[in-house]
């Protein structure tokens, strides 16, 4: 593996009534986000709406990506890469669980590493 920094500084809010927070939390670091989630269910629970509340609240510019698999695929963290790029995104913000997350870190990554994170950091080359 070749050597690298990764430094992504997170903060996760999390329980009954935190969504309250984030369009104030957000507001502190961005003004133009990548929102992503999974495959609708934050939709289905009203959480979505929540969501867009308190970021419109904000007037944070909101890009969505949706569909977050279970053990997040890599055409997923390069569709996101590729959104944060093209229109100047500034912070991720995953809704979501573990599979949300750990996507978001991946895209992070990948926006601004100029290689394929896949191909150069992960894959084994033997």
């Amino acid at each position: 593996m070749k050597n690298f920094i990764y430094d992504v500084p997170t903060r996760v809010l999390f329980g009954e009534g935190q969504v309250s927070n984030v369009g104030k939390e957000v507001k502190k670091h961005a003004s133009k986000i990548l929102l992503l989630y999974g495959k609708n269910s934050i939709k289905k629970n009203g959480l979505y709406d929540e969501v867009i509340k308190f970021l419109t609240k904000e007037n944070i510019e909101v890009i969505e990506l949706s569909g977050v698999d279970p053990n997040p695929r890599i055409e997923t963290v390069r569709e996101g890469a590729d959104l944060c790029r093209k229109h100047n995104l500034e912070l991720i913000l995953a809704v979501g669980g573990g599979s949300t997350i750990d996507c978001a870190k991946g895209i992070a990554a990948q926006t601004k590493y100029h290689g394929d994170i896949w191909k150069d950091l992960c894959v084994d080359k033997k």
